[in-house]
């Protein structure tokens, strides 16, 4: 434990650690906190849709459709979160840590007054708001439960996103691992007690406000850690210095997550507006699909986050060597990990889709094919996420923004509209296996043309090493 939980490691001892620590247990050992972090918070996610399921398929239904809008909140979080840590990382890589100081704190304050404006504009247009989300009129009443608290939440919300990704860029994966896991055992707890009857009873609605105060606890764990470890760069009201500048340099390496899950938020939205012919029961099968899914990928997600602040410091120290060798590693672990849990979901649909909604046939039957359907193709999201976060991560703004949009903006919505008029339900759920092989594929190409030009680059650096001893010899 003693390796992971570093609290008086100094941020010049920090640096050396990432740049001369052997790259492949360096990534595990960033990775398993952020593997934690990400499949508890998955595990809560799902938790709110197994329990809300429980009430009816309206229900149900209505947690994916305020998926669309935590997306929305989660793009802004993370634009704003990951490009000032893509920042952060680089500058700490280039010793220049007081401009790193200004990075965190103008990102800590910009995501409360972000999340507060959204908070106010939601609230304040609700129902047009769930019924421009795609529901139905017996799915608004209980999406419009949920989303009320949801949107409370959203300034705390989007403060511990952000604080999550500003600590796993500085290699505090450990520490931002806390926060996010103590929000999320607690929502696991305050759920159950929340929505059914023999606690407080308060449906749907009670399972947004145990989102809501998990997600405050959160905010108030990382604010806490971010001003207490020796390691990490302290959030202080006297570095918000907004400048046209910094704003610039976070929006041009965050706007990859922006597009990222912005999109994803507009693709929730097509595909349940296309999904209304069939009823509340394709929505809520997509919905329960969507989530177990988000669960596979978290895995490889959080090995993702363990690659970045390696990738991070490491390229602002000119190592390219040891950014492509932590790529090549992390990528063959994402394709072995998701490899194994698509054969799982495949074999298992059925049992799986029935603990959510046994009551219901229909929705077990339509969740049981789109799951094997995407678990066919799903493994690939190894070469999508990597892909992602290396351009992203070395600042390669725009390509990364484009392999952002692929999945479910460029090919998702596009196949949507093409394969459900074609083909009904069936081409509604082939979409996703479609625009998975597409943009992998894309996204494999943009990635060999940088890494071909990083190989060069460290060859150069090869030989500029060994002419001295050359010379001498």
């Amino acid at each position: 434990m003693s390796s992971f939980f570093r609290s008086h490691e100094s941020q010049e001892e920090k640096f050396d650690e990432m740049i001369n620590e052997p790259v492949h247990g360096l990534i595990i050992r960033l990775a398993i906190p952020t593997i934690i972090s990400t499949l508890i918070t998955s595990i809560y996610n799902m938790a709110d849709t197994f329990f809300v399921s429980q009430i009816n398929t309206s229900a149900s239904a209505a947690v994916g459709i305020i998926y669309a809008l935590s997306a929305i909140i989660q793009a802004f979080a993370f634009m704003i979160g990951m490009g000032s840590g893509n920042n952060i990382a680089r500058l700490l890589g280039q010793k220049k840590n007081e401009r790193a100081a200004y990075f965190a704190s103008v990102a800590y304050f910009t995501e409360l007054i972000v999340g507060t404006l959204l908070a106010v504009i939601g609230l304040a247009n609700l129902e047009s708001l769930v019924y421009l989300l795609g529901a139905t009129d017996t799915i608004a009443p209980y999406a419009m439960d949920y989303a009320r608290y949801i949107l409370l939440a959203a300034p705390f919300m989007m403060c511990s996103l952000g604080m999550n990704n500003m600590m796993r860029f500085q290699g505090n994966s450990m520490f931002s691992m806390l926060g996010i896991a103590s929000g999320g055992i607690l929502n696991l707890i305050l759920d159950p007690i929340f929505i059914y009857d023999f606690g407080l009873g308060l449906g749907i609605s009670g399972a947004a406000i145990a989102t809501g105060i998990s997600q405050f606890i959160s905010f108030l764990i990382l604010t806490y850690l971010c001003n207490h470890i020796d390691s990490c760069i302290s959030i202080r009201i006297s570095n918000f210095r907004p400048s046209l500048k910094i704003y610039s340099a976070i929006v041009h390496n965050g706007l990859p997550s922006l597009t990222r899950q912005g999109i994803a938020s507009v693709a929730s939205i097509v595909m349940n507006l296309a999904a209304h012919p069939y009823g509340d029961a394709a929505i809520a099968a997509i919905s329960i699909v969507n989530r177990i899914t988000m669960f596979m990928n978290s895995a490889v997600v959080g090995f993702g986050q363990g690659f970045q602040p390696v990738c991070g410091y490491n390229y602002g120290a000119k190592k390219y060597r040891r950014v492509m060798d932590a790529y090549y590693f992390s990528i063959k672990v994402e394709f072995i990990v998701l490899g194994t849990l698509c054969f799982l979901g495949f074999i298992f649909a059925s049992p799986i889709i029935t603990l959510f909604r046994r009551e219901d046939a229909e929705v077990i039957r339509i969740g049981a094919m789109a799951l094997r359907m995407q678990v066919l193709t799903f493994y690939l999201m190894a070469q999508i996420n990597m892909a992602n976060m290396f351009t992203q991560t070395i600042g390669y703004g725009f390509r990364a923004t484009i392999i952002s949009l692929l999945r479910q903006g460029l090919y998702l919505i596009p196949m949507v509209a093409i394969l459900s008029k074609a083909f009904g339900l069936m081409g509604l759920l082939a979409a996703t296996p479609v625009s998975d092989i597409l943009s992998s594929v894309t996204a494999f190409f943009i990635t060999r043309a940088i890494l071909k030009d990083f190989k060069k680059m460290a060859a150069e650096q090869d030989e500029a090493e060994a002419e001295p001893s050359t010379v001498n010899t």
